[in-house]
């Protein structure tokens, strides 16, 4: 997984992709997050979230990172029979939230204002109580105090075809022992199983969310 990172980050800073056959796992060519049929992206993939030059590097889970970020405070999920401390959105989920929150133009980067917003479709809003909790810590403590969660040295399976990956859900699924969108979803058409939704795992027979909920 490292090495097809640094690929696309090397491909990055040159503005290009190597172009594989599209819709597939591995790469961004043909996923959600190919926008080079955008007369605004310059027929450039990376551009929208990555430049290599006069970068915001204030945005620490992001190499590169070239895109607005959203300043929206979140009404945040809740229930009787969440056991987790959730709080405002940060890291990996707020670069995501940047766009799919609705306040951020898809073309806002770059230091430019643009006026093109993500579809009403992919639009989670401001309010995410009707979206899965993101931001809280996954621990050991969680799983005992909730009693239907996995431990998270268990399995977890991600990516289709020949990009796959197995190992923990601490290591797949959680950053910083945290869950967040990129939990259940790669922005980068790495390890997919649904590029639609660019969902890691499987979503047929809630394959996805028992991964991690004992039902």
């Amino acid at each position: 997984m490292k090495m097809n990172y640094f690929v696309r980050l090397a491909a990055a800073a040159s503005g290009t992709l190597f172009l594989i056959s599209a819709a597939v796992a591995g790469t961004i060519t043909g996923s959600a997050h190919d926008f080079t049929t955008q007369s605004w992206s310059g027929g450039r993939i990376c551009v929208a979230c990555h430049a290599p030059h006069k970068t915001d590097t204030t945005i620490a889970d992001a190499p590169l990172w070239n895109h607005a970020t959203s300043t929206a405070t979140y009404t945040l999920y809740s229930s009787p029979t969440l056991n987790a401390a959730i709080s405002q959105p940060g890291g990996n989920s707020k670069l995501c939230l940047s766009c799919h929150d609705g306040t951020v133009a898809v073309n806002s980067f770059g230091g430019v204002t643009g006026s093109t917003n993500v579809s009403a479709a992919n639009n989670l809003g401001s309010n995410l109580k009707s979206s899965h909790p993101i931001g809280f810590t996954y621990d050991a403590a969680l799983v005992t105090a909730d009693g239907s969660l996995h431990p998270t040295g268990n399995s977890a399976t991600i990516g289709s075809g020949g990009q796959i990956r197995t190992d923990t859900i601490s290591s797949l699924l959680l950053f910083n022992g945290k869950m967040e969108c990129s939990s259940c979803h790669d922005v980068h058409n790495t390890f997919t199983a649904q590029t639609t939704a660019l969902l890691k795992m499987d979503p047929s027979g809630s394959k996805d969310c028992l991964t991690c909920h004992k039902k």
